[in-house]
């Protein structure tokens, strides 16, 4: 497992409250459907000097508390489920004492990784605020049926999790997954995004609305 590196604000505007994204990477494992891969999972924090939002806690808790930096943690926003993605959720929460959200409709994802339940659901139009922005809660079901974006219009981002990345819908092939659903939840939820939309994704590179919506033609084409 890789530890998490701070990094500056680069994937945002700074509100004029100080409100950046700092990012960092960890390693581990994802598994389902009695496969095992591993992978690397995108570590987003959301915050200005005082205070933050996590969004997901793949792996290794102490890693992303190097990105934490001290701050009061708000919440830890999971986008979905999958083990890669909240594998750290609970040692993040008893770090810290923050509470931890999802969307109701992963939570038959979320027992197979943990015996405690989340602390609190995620709804559809919920938004949230931290230092002087606020956040909203996008279900965009497709990758999992819980599947969650996080749009913060004051920073021109949003978070997508495994439902959009560079180059098109996250995977569908797996149980609890649907391809039409996942295009459907882009189509309706971000493709409607200003272009200069930048989307911070679970894994990789991020990308922008404007450089994904072209290309939805081609993800119809080639299927799951």
């Amino acid at each position: 497992m890789t530890g998490a590196a701070a990094a500056g604000g680069g994937y945002a505007s700074r509100s004029p409250g100080g409100v950046r994204v700092d990012h960092g990477v960890t390693s581990g494992t994802f598994s389902l459907d009695g496969g095992t891969w591993e992978v690397e999972n995108n570590v987003w924090v959301l915050g200005d000097d005082e205070e933050c939002i996590v969004v997901d806690a793949p792996h290794d808790a102490a890693a992303i508390l190097q990105v934490v930096d001290g701050r009061r943690l708000v919440a830890v926003l999971c986008t979905h489920a999958h083990d890669d993605h909240i594998t750290a959720v609970a040692d993040l929460v008893s770090a810290t004492g923050a509470p931890a959200y999802l969307h109701p409709d992963d939570e038959m994802l979320w027992e197979r990784v943990s015996l405690e339940p989340p602390s609190a659901p995620l709804a559809d139009g919920q938004t949230m605020s931290v230092g002087d922005v606020e956040l909203h809660v996008l279900h965009t079901p497709g990758h999992s049926p819980g599947s969650c974006c996080f749009l913060v219009p004051a920073l021109g981002v949003v978070f997508t999790g495994d439902t959009l990345f560079q180059g098109g819908p996250g995977a569908t092939g797996r149980s609890f997954s649907d391809f039409d659903t996942i295009v459907e939840s882009i189509t309706d939820r971000l493709l409607t995004l200003p272009d200069e939309t930048v989307v911070l994704t679970g894994h990789g590179d991020p990308t922008s609305i404007g450089a994904e919506r072209p290309h939805r033609r081609e993800w119809l084409d080639r299927g799951h």
